[in-house]
């Protein structure tokens, strides 16, 4: 624009009528003029700008200071810099900038369960002697798990639309108790082109006997009528579920069941399809407030759950095997 600027001038337009129609100040155009004689030039001039606090070499050492601790503030590595660097201080936010130069960004870690060199072992193990099963292999086994569900939603990567500056206004708030009150234990499996109905346990915890009474005779014996010979049943290593008279329900009905590595929720599919439950909850119009809309909302949700969600799930054990290998049996991003 510079250029179409001082050629109008050149072509005997006067300044103020060159301003008018490029819709600028009259005193930028006169300035440029000044400077088109002066210099021959109309290019922008660079100007120094302000001097940076760090040199590269300090920018590698700010990064590498936060790889070192991921969990350090910005603040803490301002401070570590200024003893380092020999009284020279730098801001927060000056590191900040150079940690995001680097890739670095504050994100909320990922929780997962504790991992003991036995736990890794044990996973390893167990992967690998599950790496030759087949997507139609995966297809035989009913996936099952028990998990809790109350009013407050506490599904922390739940976001909201808001424009900036309104964080405190009522639309904006979501009140919760800091401890719920309400909470509702649920059983249920899930397996290629089926799923078993939302067992909902009340009055009470699950204990062996009811694991037999609620879940195995009503549910996953149906299941394994329906499969036939190839059956294989999942369940983790929980108290209830390893009890010697589930073992001999289990052995009386002739179904098989999965051996299942400790600690390893990242590997059982269903735990995603819990996920998205608690998220189809939470998302309701009307939310539940008692104990019996949420049992409604629970069974309704999970009666609407796309069946492909569910397959895709159980089709990813392949993937989930062989990335658990590739990391020693550690955690997988599941």
């Amino acid at each position: 624009m510079r250029g179409r600027i001082i050629g109008k001038i050149e072509e005997g337009r006067k300044i103020t009528d060159v301003a008018r129609e490029f819709d600028i100040a009259h005193s930028v155009v006169s300035r440029l003029w000044k400077s088109f004689k002066t210099t021959g030039m109309c290019s922008r001039r660079h100007g120094g700008g302000r001097v940076r606090s760090t040199m590269p070499a300090e920018d590698r050492y700010i990064v590498l200071s936060a790889k070192r601790n991921r969990r350090t503030t910005a603040q803490q590595v301002a401070n570590q810099f200024l003893v380092a660097a020999s009284g020279k201080q730098i801001s927060r936010k000056t590191v900040a900038r150079r940690l995001r130069g680097g890739g670095l960004y504050a994100r909320r870690p990922v929780v997962c369960v504790p991992l003991t060199r036995q736990h890794r072992t044990a996973r390893l193990q167990w992967c690998r002697e599950h790496h030759s099963w087949t997507e139609q292999d995966w297809a035989c086994v009913l996936f099952s798990d028990e998990n809790r569900f109350s009013l407050s939603s506490d599904c922390r990567r739940q976001l909201i639309w808001r424009e900036s500056g309104t964080a405190y206004r009522p639309e904006n708030i979501q009140e919760k108790d800091r401890y719920p009150t309400c909470s509702i234990m649920v059983w249920a499996g899930i397996m290629i082109n089926g799923r078993t109905r939302l067992n909902v346990v009340t009055n009470g915890t699950m204990t062996g006997q009811r694991y037999i009474d609620e879940v195995l005779l009503p549910h996953v014996r149906l299941f394994s009528g329906a499969v036939g010979d190839k059956f294989v049943f999942m369940d983790d290593n929980a108290t209830c579920h390893r009890t010697l008279a589930v073992q001999d329900c289990l052995d009386s009905e002739g179904i098989q069941r999965l051996v299942w590595p400790a600690r390893s929720p990242d590997l059982n599919p269903i735990e995603n399809v819990w996920d998205a439950l608690g998220r189809q909850v939470a998302g309701r119009n009307y939310p539940p407030t008692n104990k019996n809309t949420l049992i409604r909302a629970l069974t309704e949700e999970w009666d609407k759950l796309p069946q492909q969600l569910l397959d895709n799930v159980v089709q990813s054990m392949v993937r989930r095997v062989e990335c658990c290998i590739t990391l020693h049996g550690g955690h997988i991003p599941y």
